[in-house]
Formats: C-alpha cells, structure tokens, sequence
C-alpha cells in the first residue's frame, strides 16, 4: 500500500486510491491537496466551456478530470482547469483514467483559473508556465480574477510569446480563432 506522505512515483501515484473526494496533483513525487475551487473560478472555467463549445467538439474538452503528466525533478502530474485535447489524444485516453502521460501528444490548449494567493499566483505564472511549454503545450492561458487580466502564451519555437488582455481588448487566440471574446466578458461571468 502507498502511503500519501511517501514520494511517489508516477506509477505509485496512478495506483493510489484515496476513498475521499480530495483532488491532489502531483510535485516532484509528494502528493499536493488541491483545495475547493471558489465559486468565482468554477463559473469562469464553465463560461469558457460554454463558449469553447461553439468552436470545437464537447469530446475534446476535459474540465478538471483529465491530468498531465509534466516534465520535474521527480514524478509530476498537474491537474488543469481547462483544457482542449487534440483529436489523437482523445483517441489515446479512451475511457480509463484520465492521464495524459509524457509518451502521449500534449493537449492545444490549457486553461488556468488563478486562485487568490501569493502561492497560487507563483504556481499558474511561473512553475506550470515552464511545465507546460516543456511539454509543448501550443497555447496556455492564465486568467487572473484579482488584476482582472488574461494573458494567452502562444508556443513559437521553443518558447512561449505572451500577450495579455484586460477590459474590452478581444481575446486572440491561435487555437480558437473565430472566438470572439473581451477579457470583461470572461470576468463577468464570475459575477
């Protein structure tokens, strides 16, 4: 049996059964408790599934049930708010757990609600930004509640180019680009 204070390692980690309803991601090799999503994050997180649903298949979208296994030090899978897969990986996940792994292609896209915090803010800025342009994610968005800002990292070889957005500035997508969106609209929904 794993213990949860144990490093583990990926496999561990795919093995370990938890019989509380707690999410946990994965840091090099230690188990990390995701805490309740506030309601502000999850209405954002379902606006953006709703509009996403007017450009791509409801099959590629995974909202908090889907992990990706990233590139540490030891074992790490992060658990994303968001994310479009491609049609091959949708294929690659059938219907066990869902885990993307390191063998398989990354998803499009990768959405990340910023909680409140100085921890959480240095988590979606800095450590999964860097994961994920290690993994080849094409495009990663960080929207922030608290400054009101969106910023989309597009992947241009090798590294991500960024551009943020507030207020009225329509967001630009290369992913989705027929989305028509303003960074206000995405904060009014979590409202």
């Amino acid at each position: 049996m794993v213990l949860a204070s144990q490093r583990l390692t990926l496999e561990d980690y795919l093995a370990y059964a938890d019989a509380s309803e707690t999410r946990h991601e994965l840091v090099d090799g230690v188990l990390v408790e995701m805490p309740p999503e506030s309601r502000l994050n999850a209405r954002i997180a379902m606006f953006l599934i709703a509009e996403f649903l007017r450009h791509v298949p409801f099959q590629l979208l995974c909202c908090k049930d889907t992990e990706l296994e990233v590139s540490g030090r030891l074992a790490k899978v992060r658990l994303p708010d968001l994310m479009l897969l491609t049609e091959e990986l949708d294929q690659l996940l059938g219907t066990a757990r869902g885990t993307i792994t390191r063998e398989m292609p990354p998803p499009q896209l990768i959405v990340e609600v910023v909680s409140p915090g100085k921890v959480n803010e240095d988590r979606d800025y800095r450590y999964k930004r860097s994961e994920y342009a290690a993994r080849g994610v094409a495009e990663y968005w960080i929207v922030d509640p608290t400054s009101k800002i969106i910023t989309i990292l597009i992947w241009v070889e090798g590294l991500y180019e960024a551009q943020t957005f507030q207020g009225d500035n329509q967001l630009q997508s290369l992913t989705l680009p027929d989305l028509t969106l303003t960074a206000a609209q995405v904060f009014a929904a979590g409202q």
